[in-house]
Formats: C-alpha cells, structure tokens, sequence
C-alpha cells in the first residue's frame, strides 16, 4: 500500500523530524512481494521411496534410484505456480535383484513400453505451520490420475557449505492404489499389496531470475 499523499503537503505539515522521515519513507513506492522464482531438484538430494505389503508378513521395502524435477514457487505467497517431476521406472531397487527384475516387467511398471514415470504439480493448498497438500496429476503405466501429498516445507535457507545457494528442502507423502493404475497383479490373490505407500525427500536449490 502507498500513501497518496504529495511529498510536498508531508514536509509542510510535519513538525517533528522523525514522524517526517517516516512519512517520506512510506510515500516512496517499494518494490512489493518477492516473485515466483524456479526451484531446480538437487538429483543428489532426491529420495523417491515406496512399501508395499508381501503376502502379509512384511513390507517390501523399495526406491528408484534416477528422478529429476523442478517448480515455479512463490516463497513469500507460498503458492506453487507450477511444477513437474520425472521418475526413471527402471531405476527401481529393493534390493534384490529378480524381484527387481520382475518389478520391471509387465506385471508391474512394465519399463520397456513405458519408461518413466511423471507428475505434474497443480497447486498447493491448506498451508498451515509449513504443512499443506499438494496436489497433481500422476502418469503411471501410460494412465493419468489426480494424486495428492502431505508435504512439510521443512527449510529454506542459503545452503551452508558446497553450492551455497538458497535451497528449499521438502518431505512428502502419499498413498496409491495401484490397481488405479491398471497394475493389478497379485491384488485378488492378496500376494502384493494394493496400496504402495509412497516417500519423497529433496532440497530444491532457488535459480536465478531470467
């Protein structure tokens, strides 16, 4: 907001000289609130993490180990202007190697006809105390389907050592049901879960202004 108040008619009327300083200093425009700035995923600050139910004894426990991303973010509005993240379906792991290897095959991600998987960020909302829920389209087996996360904005600060950019670090979580996906095996027999818990982690680093 700016005084409307000519400069000339405040030095006239003002008689004490701090309430004057103040008065010039408020009618001189300002440059507002700070504007959406790109924020780059740092790749070695980027955990994609998933647990899926194994024939009810215990949790698989895996991750993909390729993704990148970026977002146009507003710090001081907290609004996401937009966003995207990319995930290499074969660079899933858990651990071991055959059943990463049937993980890769059409029973599963099938990685040869579609080698990746994507989300698009659309907005984030009911932000209170850094937490809030972002909300997006995921792409998954060639199938888009809106998808939302609890995400925490855990910090952002100029980083204290390597590239010491400002960065932005963020956790978030969700749950899938991967049959809404067209990923269906094993789910009637109850041998594999159907829902696949999902957790990310990753700083953000801010880019420059074009």
């Amino acid at each position: 907001m700016h005084l409307v108040t000519p400069l000339p008619s405040l030095r006239r009327d003002c008689r004490i000289p701090t309430i004057c300083v103040m008065a010039v200093l408020l009618a001189i425009p300002t440059s507002g609130a700070a504007e959406p700035r790109t924020y780059r995923i740092d790749p070695d600050h980027f955990a994609v993490s998933f647990s899926v139910a194994h024939v009810g004894y215990a949790d698989v426990l895996g991750q993909f180990l390729e993704a990148s991303g970026e977002f146009v973010y507003d710090e001081s509005s907290q609004e996401l202007i937009s966003g995207s993240a990319t995930i290499d379906a074969a660079s899933v792991f858990t651990n071991h190697e055959a059943r990463d290897a049937h993980v890769r095959d059409d029973d599963f991600l099938d990685t040869e006809a579609f080698p990746t998987i994507a989300f698009v960020a659309e907005s984030l909302t009911d932000i209170e105390n850094q937490q809030g829920t972002l909300n997006g389209q995921l792409t998954l087996l060639g199938q888009t389907r809106p998808v939302s996360l609890d995400v925490t904005l855990n910090k952002a600060a100029p980083y204290p050592f390597g590239h010491e950019k400002h960065t932005l670090g963020i956790s978030a979580t969700t749950t899938l049901e991967r049959s809404q996906w067209g990923m269906d095996y094993a789910v009637d027999n109850g041998l594999v879960g159907d829902e696949v818990d999902i957790r990310l982690e990753f700083e953000a680093i801010r880019q420059p202004p074009d």
